[in-house]
């Protein structure tokens, strides 16, 4: 794949100048600066699915700089989903540090805000500075080729990736319900809306768009693109045990933040067939009227009792099924080594990360 020191210094190059325009006021400036260091810092895993799509028609050491500016595209979009995911959860870390919306909540607590107030404000930041970072993508998307008719092929592979996460992100905030009375949703449901969620911006449509700016067949980029969308579940399976289970020094984020908000993931899902551990979840939801200390007691309890119900073995065992169907899809395709030798090492980073 091209090197992450050279994607990480054309990002950076990209970030450089802030789109508020010369009277731009000091406020937008001041959020370009932290939405900049949070897109500045992230894993490109994306741009070099991009590269390595591209490269699946045209292999070679990297694509051109049309690539790039799609793969550039792809890092902005996720940036401006995790800015506003961030918002949804009520996070106040991410990667280490405070989230944009917690560092504006600063601002105005600094400013002398009560703190309902301040929160409130910070969230408006979130929001709006999420919108900036969607803006930017979307932009880069429809103008990363000089050729028009590139751009009408790749671009609506971006614009639906941003549709589709947020209708899995409105699925994934609503299957909280299940906390005061709503059904809990079966794994079937829980890995669609991972899929929008995350596998199709994350994964899917990286391959399938890089492919098509190289000019793939049709054929070709749907499948990659069915492969990437198992790995980009396979991902977020992973992800939900690191939510739950990680270390916050190395996921750089909380370990609590799941099951505090009640989500729905394959290891609750597989957890309430155990009666004990179905009860402890229950207890995290009643917990939140008896303050923090009641509700970090119940969420501790029910980590011991989903790992102790065998959610961690399911899931991070429907995780490696994943993997091998993709890595059969992928097979099929008569790829170079090169690019089957880094398809093998996307396919172990997701099965054995830590973060």
């Amino acid at each position: 794949m091209r090197s992450t020191r050279g994607l990480r210094d054309e990002l950076v190059a990209h970030l450089a100048e802030q789109p508020f325009g010369p009277d731009a006021p000091e406020s937008a400036l001041r959020l370009w600066e932290r939405l900049r260091d949070l897109a500045a810092d992230g894993k490109l895993v994306r741009p070099a699915l991009v590269d390595l799509g591209y490269r699946t028609v045209r292999p070679g050491a990297g694509g051109p700089p049309e690539v790039v500016r799609l793969g550039i595209a792809f890092e902005l979009l996720h940036a401006a989903l995790l800015v506003h995911d961030d918002v949804i959860d009520r996070d106040r870390l991410r990667r280490g540090r405070p989230t944009v919306a917690e560092q504006f909540r600063r601002d105005a607590v600094q400013a002398g805000a009560p703190e309902q107030e301040a929160a409130h404000l910070g969230v408006s930041a979130g929001v709006i500075g999420g919108d900036v970072l969607l803006t930017q993508a979307l932009r880069l998307a429809a103008s990363c080729s000089a050729d028009p008719a590139v751009n009408a092929v790749v671009a609506p592979v971006v614009f639906d990736a941003a549709t589709q996460a947020a209708a899995g992100e409105l699925e994934d905030v609503l299957f909280s319900l299940h906390r005061y009375g709503e059904d809990h949703p079966d794994a079937e449901r829980i890995l669609a809306m991972e899929r929008r969620k995350t596998a199709g911006y994350s994964f899917e449509a990286p391959l399938r768009s890089g492919a098509l700016l190289a000019g793939a067949s049709a054929e070709h980029a749907g499948a990659l693109a069915a492969a990437g969308s198992k790995l980009g579940v396979a991902y977020q399976v992973i992800d939900d045990v690191l939510g739950t289970f990680g270390d916050p020094r190395e996921t750089g984020k909380p370990a609590d933040t799941d099951l505090r908000e009640g989500k729905a993931t394959v290891l609750t899902c597989h957890a309430r067939s155990d009666a004990g551990a179905r009860d402890a979840l229950a207890r995290v939801a009643a917990a939140e009227a008896h303050g923090l200390d009641a509700l970090a007691s119940a969420v501790a309890e029910a980590r011991t009792a989903v790992r102790a119900s065998g959610a961690v073995e399911y899931a991070t065992g429907l995780a490696a099924e994943l993997v091998a169907e993709a890595r059969h899809l992928i097979g099929s395709l008569g790829l170079g080594p090169r690019e089957q030798e880094d398809f093998a090492a996307a396919c172990h980073h997701i099965l054995h990360r830590k973060a």
